[in-house]
């Protein structure tokens, strides 16, 4: 299993890789549970980052396929190998894969090499979007390599609060079988190992977990944090 660390600038990402993370996150907490962070840093890291493979949330993105597209293409731009979705403003499956086809339509025209992402929420039932056992059939349909879930709302309620061991080891399963690998977040931490591990995840997803000096918006990513976890795994 991989361990992708969500890093919010350049500081921070030196701290991850540090701590030995294999795939280096971007996002903006400030913005949403999947929020934006700026092309400039996108490429800052990038840059810095070399050889290790750099994602990029674009956003909690709205029901809007053309902004969204456009979105994915600038975190392609700006150097991401991943382009991650949150498909917040889809509220079903039919939305939500017209939003992924402009985006993978997007991605494949500046480059086939980038691996694009669907990600859901767990908590979707709270939020209105697009149901978590749909995300699979999602990004297979659309064209994806990937299918994540992470929790949109961050009120201390956890990923595993939202989804028994049975539904998510289901996603993962149909997610598998759509030749799809997988990525599960949500304020998952070292006490979750032994659970994504069982069920064959193949990517955890962090940050709040190897931040200190607060919470996820707040703290800085220690890389002594990141390589204790990477070591459990």
């Amino acid at each position: 299993m991989e361990l992708l660390v969500s890093a919010i600038n350049l500081d921070e990402a030196k701290e991850a890789l540090a701590g030995g993370a294999d795939i280096l996150d971007v996002k903006n907490p400030k913005e949403g549970s999947l929020g934006a962070n700026f092309p400039w840093i996108i490429k800052e890291i990038s840059d810095y980052a070399e050889d290790v493979i750099v994602s990029t949330t674009i956003g909690d993105v709205p029901y809007k396929p053309g902004t969204v597209s456009l979105a994915a293409l600038g975190s392609a731009v700006s150097g991401s190998n991943y382009v991650k979705v949150g498909l917040y403003g889809p509220e079903n499956y039919e939305q939500a894969v017209e939003v992924m086809n402009a985006v993978v339509k997007t991605i494949n025209n500046y480059d086939e090499n980038i691996t694009v992402v669907a990600c859901g929420y767990a908590d979707a039932y709270r939020v209105g979007s697009v149901e978590p056992t749909d995300i699979p059939k999602v990004a297979f349909d659309s064209g994806c390599d990937l299918a994540m879930l992470d929790t949109y709302l961050k009120d201390g309620r956890r990923l595993t609060d939202h989804m028994t061991h049975d539904e998510l080891k289901s996603f993962v399963e149909t997610s598998h079988n759509y030749n799809l690998k997988v990525a599960l977040a949500g304020s998952v931490n070292a006490s979750d190992i032994p659970l994504l591990e069982d069920i064959n995840c193949d990517i955890m997803g962090v940050r709040g977990c190897v931040c200190t000096g607060g919470d996820r918006n707040n703290g800085t990513i220690d890389s002594l944090l990141v390589r204790q976890l990477k070591d459990n795994i």
